[in-house]
């Protein structure tokens, strides 16, 4: 399959993306590529707040999360603890689109990282 038969998937290599042709139909879609590139990948300890509110299978809702891991056997699995209950989560990275980084994990560990984080952000 090439770009122009109209891929439906949004999760290919950024390389496609560099390709230039404005007049194809596949602009569109290497723009969602870059978008889903372009959802971060946070870093375990990091708070997050999400860009909309999740509905658990309980029916409770959640927005605010600490990036975190369970074990599997010998694997880690990402996952996340809910701030208000404590709860852990797993969420798909579709729905860490839009999302904002409230305290990065790095910063806590070490007052001079935090105050050289502050100022690369200013």
């Amino acid at each position: 399959m090439e770009e122009s038969a109209g891929p439906n998937e949004s999760r290919a290599p950024l390389a496609f993306s560099d390709l230039k042709d404005p007049d194809s139909y596949a602009q569109d879609w290497r723009q969602r590529c870059r978008n889903w590139a372009a959802i971060p990948d946070y870093e375990e300890g990091d708070k997050i707040r999400l860009a909309t509110p999740v509905t658990l299978t309980d029916g409770s809702a959640c927005q605010i999360v600490t990036a975190t891991h369970y074990r599997r056997g010998r694997q880690k699995r990402r996952c996340y603890r809910i701030e208000e209950t404590g709860g852990l989560v797993r969420l798909s990275k579709a729905s860490l689109t839009g999302s904002e980084l409230l305290s990065s994990a790095k910063g806590a560990a070490s007052p001079v990282l935090a105050e050289f984080l502050a100022g690369r952000d200013a």
